[in-house]
């Protein structure tokens, strides 16, 4: 379905004419879009210790930094406030997030708000990832490589990784920055490395008993290399290994994230199960990842489990009724899903 968010292009041709290729610019995305958060509610965010928040001064050609935790949020000229994660903490900011989900669960990461004094940008920069900037109240001037753009209330910007740009604020202005997971290399195989050193590489001490006098006291043993090669050469890891670290590494939630236990005794049947915006779900096959942790389904459990993870809801009663219920109800002490009224 052709979509006004995408430029009137549907999300399949959005993806294969720009995604990861070039820029895309989209006047009226949102029309009226009015924001989904004011400058006192991001200043209180900006002050919780379970919110990663930062200030960017612009000093003549310098930029100065400082992190939050804020014990207040003052913002002089040229100056910019962001606080990252606000779909954790404003519902209207996860459905928001929500309406980029043409793109997998596993990639997305969430919804970054900026407000900007006039004159405030964090400076010509490049991101690694995908991100989309929705401009809310205010405006922005982008400079895109060698294009320029002035964002209104509603206009959107796609910018694939690598693309250099810079946002400068032509008043006090917010945007909203939808942002992508995207796993280095590095990264990526030192955390499974990790992974797999949790589930028991192989172990040996290094013994010499033949040792002769050395020759050459700062050489490096030839025994001591074939000891390591032959350790190393002993790890090994399958396809569902791989799956498995993958699942639960993409749905672990960043250290800062607290999940607030749920209260109440609302009947599951009688309810609407919501994942919490902080909880990510996903699957591959019958194994499920749940906030870093990760257990496999029944066969009869499979499909409702898969719609609560592609939907973000599900029908309490229909889960009622299955052996779920036990599960969904440790969830909801957990703080993972919200039991709504239907």
């Amino acid at each position: 379905m052709r979509s006004p968010l995408l430029g009137g292009l549907t999300p399949r041709a959005f993806l294969r004419r720009y995604w990861q290729k070039r820029p895309l610019f989209v006047r009226e995305a949102l029309p009226q879009f009015a924001g989904v958060v004011d400058k006192r509610t991001l200043s209180e965010l900006a002050c919780r210790d379970d919110v990663e928040s930062r200030i960017v001064v612009r000093r003549g050609t310098r930029r100065e930094t400082s992190h939050g935790p804020f014990t207040r949020v003052s913002l002089p000229e040229r100056s910019t406030l962001l606080v990252n994660g606000v779909n954790h903490h404003v519902p209207a900011a996860d459905l928001l997030l929500q309406r980029f989900a043409f793109v997998p669960q596993a990639r997305l990461d969430d919804v970054m708000v900026s407000y900007a004094t006039p004159g405030g940008g964090v400076g010509p920069h490049l991101d690694r990832y995908d991100v989309f900037l929705l401009q809310g109240p205010g405006v922005r001037r982008w400079r895109v490589e060698n294009k320029q753009y002035l964002a209104h209330p509603g206009d959107l910007l796609y910018l694939p990784p690598g693309v250099r740009h810079d946002g400068v604020a032509l008043d006090h202005c917010f945007t909203y920055s939808i942002g992508f997971r995207a796993p280095r290399g590095a990264e990526l195989g030192a955390a499974f490395l990790d992974w797999l050193h949790e589930r028991g590489l192989p172990d040996a001490d290094y013994r010499d008993r033949a040792l002769r006098p050395a020759l050459r006291a700062g050489q490096v043993p030839d025994a001591m290399l074939a000891f390591a090669q032959g350790l190393l050469g002993r790890i090994r890891w399958t396809r569902g290994d791989v799956e498995r670290f993958m699942g639960e590494y993409l749905s672990e939630p960043k250290a800062h994230v607290v999940f607030q236990p749920g209260t109440g005794r609302r009947a599951l049947a009688r309810s609407t199960v919501r994942l919490d915006a902080k909880t990510r779900l996903l699957y591959r096959g019958q194994r499920f990842f749940v906030n870093g942790e990760s257990f496999e389904a029944s066969a009869r459990n499979t499909a409702l489990l898969r719609e609560l993870a592609d939907r973000r809801s599900a029908d309490g009663a229909r889960l009622a009724r299955t052996t779920l219920a036990g599960l969904i109800l440790r969830w909801h002490r957990l703080g993972y899903v919200n039991l709504e009224k239907k």
